[in-house]
């Protein structure tokens, strides 16, 4: 009976042994396996693209359609600015310029048709440049006939004018004057848009130009954290750092 008791309690230990060994190497082989999904499945937490260049030619075209776009395009709207602020005062001042112009014409119209009994209709501007140096049509004609350019006389009573005094004449050839000055002032303003053009596109091509360069190669960066399981050493912590051109 004796004996009996203690071969059970042999055969249980043995049991019990062979259970927790098995039940260890499970445990080992799992772990290993879940060591080796951590390294192989490494995912990326940081993905920075890098940024790409830009087209030098489309900052031209910006600058062109209206001044400072290009710079703005370019990321140095700093200097692009006070090329669109000068594009406002000149479209401002060509504004106010025609503006001012169309009120003096109609003015030596109104005063040439009060003064000197000129009739408006379907005149062109060398006429009203004449009417201002000559006192009435019968003067001009006899001028034009003595020089024979014969061409050049009003033979049509639609053209008749007479002033009544040389001030009055003299009054209306100013208003025409002050006109015709800021017709030809205008070109200088449309010249001045042309221009600031020109040149916040040569700007605009500069820095877009130095933004290229300022660019590093192209480049993307990936970085990824696992599990490193290395025999006879413990369970280390691993940080990988990946590029690509």
């Amino acid at each position: 009976m004796k004996n009996s008791i203690i071969l059970f309690i042999l055969l249980t230990a043995v049991t019990t042994a062979q259970s927790n060994h098995n039940s260890l190497q499970q445990l080992k082989s799992e772990i290993k396996n879940e060591q080796n999904i951590s390294i192989n499945s490494q995912s990326p937490i940081i993905d920075l693209p890098v940024q790409s260049k830009k087209s030098v030619g489309l900052g031209v075209v910006y600058s062109l359609l209206l001044p400072g776009m290009g710079e703005l395009y370019a990321d140095s709207y700093g200097s692009g600015k006070y090329f669109t602020i000068a594009d406002g005062i000149l479209w401002g001042t060509l504004i106010g310029m025609n503006v001012y112009t169309d009120w003096k014409t109609a003015n030596y119209k109104s005063y040439a048709e009060s003064k000197a009994g000129v009739d408006n209709t379907e005149k062109d501007a060398t006429y009203y440049a004449r009417i201002g140096e000559y006192n009435s049509l019968e003067s001009y004609n006899n001028e034009k006939a003595l020089e024979r350019n014969f061409d050049e006389m009003y033979l049509n009573k639609s053209y008749s004018w007479e002033w009544n005094s040389i001030e009055e004449r003299r009054t209306y050839r100013d208003i025409w004057s002050a006109s015709e000055q800021t017709k030809n002032d205008i070109r200088f303003v449309v010249g001045g848009l042309i221009l600031n053009r020109i040149a916040s596109a040569i700007n605009a091509a500069r820095l877009v130009t130095s933004y290229n360069n300022s660019l590093e190669e192209e480049v993307s960066w990936n970085f990824s954290v696992g599990f490193a399981n290395q025999p006879n050493l413990p369970t280390s912590l691993t940080f990988n750092f990946l590029t690509s051109l």
